[in-house]
């Protein structure tokens, strides 16, 4: 039995989704972050030294980052249709969105919520300072980078139906959670309707809502 150390208002959402994707059965056992910290519970170093989640138990077998995981789930569990075939501009397509997702497409995001969380986490009498400082960073760099990046989104999935191509595959759920986060923060207006889209179209897939049911609520911002 697959085991996913599932942090509320996470990545691992996404490993559940991939899962019930997957057909694969598995347990979930939960962990609930600090209410003032936002902090994983030190429970989770017992299952790796950083304490951070998502992390899956496959018998002996302890894999972290969500990238990670889901090249291990594809190449232990293969034959599930989510992964194109290697060697093809499909499968080359897909090796970049599987890496693209945690690594240029999330850095924006995660500076956005720090620097918007900043100014509430500073003493009383600096923060109007903390504030200015966090609100030009913003402006003047945070958030055209992520008009860049969602702009770019919205081209790419003008290309094919899906990111890795025209069938579904493991990319798109990695790439969910960007654009979830990306929505989350600024909803896509008129100018993105195939990001709009893209996520009307999971939200109605059967398993990721069966994934949800799993996860509990959640939360991007």
């Amino acid at each position: 039995m697959i085991i996913v150390h599932h942090l509320n208002n996470s990545r691992s959402q996404r490993v559940l989704w991939l899962l019930e994707e997957m057909g694969l059965p598995y347990e979930v056992k939960r962990y609930e972050r600090d209410a003032k910290t936002m902090l994983a519970p030190p429970e989770l170093r017992a299952i790796h030294p950083l304490g951070k989640s998502p992390v899956i138990q496959d018998g002996d077998i302890v894999v972290a980052e969500t990238g990670a995981i889901v090249e291990y789930l594809l190449e232990a569990y293969p034959g599930r249709g989510l992964k194109p075939a290697p060697g093809t501009p499909d499968g080359r397509r897909f090796t970049y969105w599987l890496h693209y997702a945690e690594g240029s497409a999330m850095t924006p995001l995660l500076l956005k919520l720090v620097f918007g969380a900043l100014p509430t986490r500073s003493p009383g009498l600096i923060r109007p300072l903390v504030k200015a400082i966090s609100n030009k960073a913003q402006k003047g760099f945070i958030d055209p980078q992520i008009a860049s990046h969602t702009t770019y989104w919205e081209a790419e999935l003008g290309k094919a139906a899906w990111f890795a191509g025209d069938s579904f595959s493991a990319a798109d759920i990695m790439m969910s959670f960007p654009l979830e986060a990306g929505a989350s923060r600024a909803p896509y207006g008129p100018d993105k309707p195939r990001l709009k889209a893209f996520l009307s179209t999971i939200h109605a897939r059967p398993a990721y809502q069966r994934a949800l049911e799993r996860g509990g609520p959640y939360a991007y911002a």
